[in-house]
């Protein structure tokens, strides 16, 4: 339902809070703040225990070794209104119709799966992207990334801030990456009973690209207000002052709404506020008269939709949704939004973390930045991953390295050490022919992280759209085309692109080149390794693998 203007400008000041719900939305509201403040113990014996002031008889009696609860709150619940508490287990009558899961004892089924409950352990699944689970125990506190670390702990990955939980309907085609001080056990409460949701635990390169490169992800055109209204900053010094303040700058543009109840796309022009984010009635305008107030972010989680053509009939595919609260389960009640490209929807679901999130986003980032600075292992240094550290050109002819900043140096310095790679794949294969037909350099590619096998091009598509579309990162898999080729699936600029890498034979050696033998490489390991410090035809580095872990 869609607030009228007037009650969302109402109490104009430092934000604007959007109008009370309605009374048929208690219900959800209810049960959503018993998740944020968990009963404390023994508040349910303390209820359970019937009162003597009825019989007239006075207080009852209190031995000094007996704690005395003291409710925080002087308001009284009716008599004739019953408590959870304090009705009794009713034993099931047919308790061969239950499920193994559920007990044979009957509850009410207002109650759900109720708020966590501290001090308790929660078992909490998570799955792979190949499908394996793990069972994990968990206590009401524990977070997101407190669950990831144990969970690279356990796998022995390598520790990074990329590693996220991400949370996934797949009955609503939903999922959204948890931040990092989220309660895990609080998240999953939340979940309607029976619900097809789940946990997956797999890398999100994009979860503080926001941080890294915020001109690139707020475009002029799409905070053109706050440009307006601050023309003596330029535009990637007003974006790095918001994040720096924990605020979210003035975003806008048009999108594509889904109608209640109706499987019509009506495109508005949707701005979004410090009091929360409004459409216009009538094109651009943003005249209070025609600004209607959408949706409260504040109390609304928002997800990336994946199957948005097959299940909702998106326009394009770039949909995203913006889900209350108290939406527990089926799609009424979904905001169902779509962008034009994928930049733009990613414009927005930055803004909408800012503003749900503010300074602790940015916090969890800085404290993401001194983990990495801070060694977690114990004993011998473990191997370097060359993708996860920054890589610079490098000048070792004197007696001291330098740093190489001129890009035209860089590039005669990237051709001069092509054309050494060479000559140290001549001397390589110049020794007896039975070291060149050596089994292992021909698939010594087939242990490293970054090669995929045989997957097809929609696979690597999707692979790396859910790992993050930031620029560097990239996977190598074989040909479907070319049954002796592999493919370099890179994404730029928001967009996958794929190269062919083909092998060639001259003269009894083999190399593998990507632009028709100007370069050439003894193996995959070496093509990787070059284009991970040197762009070469290539539109930017190679700075991230994708990879995949088994639980």
């Amino acid at each position: 339902t869609v607030a009228p203007a007037g009650g969302a400008s109402c109490g104009a000041g430092l934000a604007l809070s959007p109008p009370p719900p309605p009374d048929d939305a208690m219900d959800g509201g209810a049960q959503q703040s018993s998740l944020r403040e968990p009963p404390g113990p023994g508040t349910a014996d303390q209820e359970g225990v019937p009162g003597e002031r009825d019989g007239g008889e006075g207080p009852p009696e209190v031995k000094r070794s007996q704690p005395l609860f003291i409710h925080g709150c002087s308001r009284q619940l009716p008599e004739e209104e019953p408590r959870a508490s304090s009705l009794p287990s009713i034993p099931n009558p047919f308790p061969e119709l239950c499920s193994p899961s559920n007990s044979p004892i009957l509850s009410s089924p207002a109650l759900g799966q109720g708020p966590p409950r501290e001090g308790v352990s929660h078992v909490v699944k998570v799955f792979g992207e190949d499908g394996a689970c793990r069972s994990l125990e968990a206590s009401a506190g524990t977070t997101a990334r407190q669950l990831c670390e144990t969970l690279v702990r356990r796998t022995r990955a390598l520790q990074d801030h990329s590693w996220a939980l991400v949370e996934l309907h797949q009955h609503l085609a939903l999922e959204r990456c948890l931040e990092d001080h989220e309660s895990v056990v609080e998240v999953q409460s939340s979940w309607p009973p029976g619900a097809d949701s789940r946990f997956v635990f797999r890398k999100n390169f994009a979860k503080y690209e926001l941080f890294k490169s915020n001109a690139s992800l707020f475009p002029e055109v799409m905070v053109s207000s706050c440009l307006e209204a601050n023309k003596s900053m330029a535009h990637s010094e007003l974006i790095q002052n918001f994040l720096n303040s924990g605020s979210c700058p003035e975003v806008q543009g048009f999108l594509q709404l889904r109608e209640a109840g109706r499987k019509v796309w009506k495109r508005f022009h949707f701005s979004l506020r410090r009091s929360g984010l409004y459409y216009s009635t009538k094109g651009t305008s943003k005249d209070p008269r025609h600004l209607q107030y959408f949706a409260d972010l504040t109390e609304s989680n928002i997800y990336y939709v994946t199957q948005g053509k097959k299940l909702y009939g998106t326009p394009t595919e770039f949909g995203f949704c913006i889900k209350p609260y108290k939406v527990r389960s089926g799609v009424k009640g979904l905001k169902l939004l779509c962008s034009e490209d994928e930049q733009s929807r990613s414009c927005w679901m930055a803004a909408f973390r800012l503003f749900k999130y503010g300074m602790q986003l940015y916090r969890n980032y800085q404290q993401a930045q001194a983990r990495l600075s801070q060694p977690t292992w114990i004993g011998p240094t473990p191997l370097r991953s060359v993708s996860d550290n920054a890589l610079v050109a490098m000048d070792f002819s004197g007696c001291t390295g330098r740093v190489i900043e001129n890009p035209n140096e860089v590039l005669t310095v990237a051709l001069e050490e092509a054309q050494a790679w060479r000559k140290k794949t001549t001397h390589r294969y110049s020794l007896p022919a039975t070291c060149q037909s050596s089994p292992l350099s021909a698939a010594i590619h087939c242990t490293q992280p970054w090669f995929h096998g045989r997957i097809s091009r929609e696979d690597t598509q999707q692979l790396i759209g859910r790992q993050g579309l930031v620029d560097g990162l990239f996977l190598v898999r074989e040909s479907q085309r070319n049954p002796k080729g592999f493919v370099l699936s890179l994404c730029h600029l928001q967009r996958v692109k794929h190269y062919l890498i083909l092998p060639s034979e001259e003269e009894g050696r083999l190399y593998f080149t990507m632009d028709d033998g100007q370069t050439r490489f003894a193996d995959l390991i070496q093509l990787v390794e070059f284009h991970q410090i040197n762009r070469g035809i290539l539109p930017c580095k190679l700075r991230h693998y994708c990879t995949c872990v088994a639980l």
